[in-house]
């Protein structure tokens, strides 16, 4: 059974071998692990995606990962996106093959670079434009000056927002878990940017 796992560890060497090993001992095999962020040098926050053994169970992982000397685990589940990392550079590339598509393809995008179950462009005056299959249908519009996390109805679901420009957002949701940090708030604002260039430079391109 495939896991996400976010985890909380020192930026040192030799940390994240620790986690490796505990994880391993405690019955799960890592597939790939990326980088989420990292703070002020002191700690980083991982995702680890992992692969359960048919006896063992994620509370297992936890404890095992949480008995370590400044790990914390933040959040586990199950993931049924798989371990395959698609890198932010890798969805730029995507977008640059059909810009004239370039917005709706963000958001096709958005949940596998962000481990996200759903993503969807908002208009202020048409509602949601384009969404994944996911996306709830009553979403409404917000006006974002920079990438934030988003006030929603419940303590359930966790929204996040960037503007594309005056009329329309994107946004990208999570139920249950983990929170959006900073740093990938910050990724979501340079990818909604990107995406509307591209697609302005298609327009003008097509107009000329």
């Amino acid at each position: 059974m495939p896991y996400l796992l976010r985890v909380e560890l020192p930026d040192v060497p030799g940390s994240l071998g620790r986690v490796a090993t505990a994880i391993g001992m405690a019955g799960g095999d890592i597939e790939a692990i990326e980088i989420v962020h990292k703070a002020d040098g002191t700690t980083a926050v991982d995702d680890v995606f992992l692969e359960m053994a048919p006896n063992a169970m994620p509370d297992s992982i936890v404890s095992a990962c949480n008995a370590l000397d400044g790990v914390r685990v933040i959040w586990i589940s199950r993931y049924t996106g798989g371990g395959n990392l698609f890198l932010d550079l890798e969805a730029v590339e995507e977008l640059t093959e059909e810009p004239e598509f370039a917005l709706d393809r963000l958001v096709d995008r958005l949940p596998v670079v962000f481990r996200a179950d759903w993503a969807a462009r908002v208009s202020r005056n048409d509602g949601i434009v384009h969404a994944t299959s996911a996306a709830p249908r009553d979403l409404a519009w917000h006006p974002v000056d920079r990438a934030a996390v988003l006030a929603t109805d419940d303590d359930t679901n966790i929204h996040a927002g960037a503007r594309l420009n005056k009329s329309e957002i994107v946004v990208i949701g999570r139920r249950g878990g983990p929170e959006f940090l900073e740093s990938e708030l910050a990724r979501l604002a340079h990818l909604a940017a990107l995406a509307m260039s591209i697609a302005r430079a298609a327009v003008k391109a097509a107009s000329s």
